[in-house]
């Protein structure tokens, strides 16, 4: 399983990895996740310019056996979608960490990264 030490995690399996500037942030799911739900069909996201606060829902995830909701890692607002998700769900399968993203935000409370886990904390949690 991958787990990338230069970014950050939830219980909930998505992934953060903030900006060198410390204001936005992309956001998507780990490898463990898109391996649990197995072959992704569709992500559903809200849309831009939405405001969320840390742990409200901010899309889903379609694979052929289920449905998963998408938890917000930490409040911010969506600033863009992966426009590539639309027509090719499956990168989120073949590189969750690269071209499988789902949104990046403007970080409303940047000191909220600190509750998220380390590459070390998330590997023994799924490990």
């Amino acid at each position: 399983m991958n787990i990338p030490t230069a970014l950050l995690y939830t219980e909930e399996h998505e992934w953060v990895r903030v900006a060198d500037d410390g204001t936005t942030a992309l956001i998507g799911i780990t490898d463990y996740a898109q391996r649990e739900l197995g072959d992704i069909v569709f992500v559903e996201l809200e849309p831009e310019g939405e405001e969320f606060s840390k742990g409200e829902v901010f899309g889903s995830v379609e694979a052929v056996k289920a449905v998963s909701d998408l938890f917000m890692p930490v409040s911010g607002t969506i600033c863009a979608h992966n426009p590539t998700l639309e027509l090719s769900p499956e990168s989120v399968n073949s590189d969750p960490y690269g071209s499988g993203w789902m949104i990046e935000i403007t970080l409303a409370d940047p000191s909220e990264i600190t509750e998220l886990l380390s590459a070390d904390v998330y590997e023994s949690m799924v490990g």
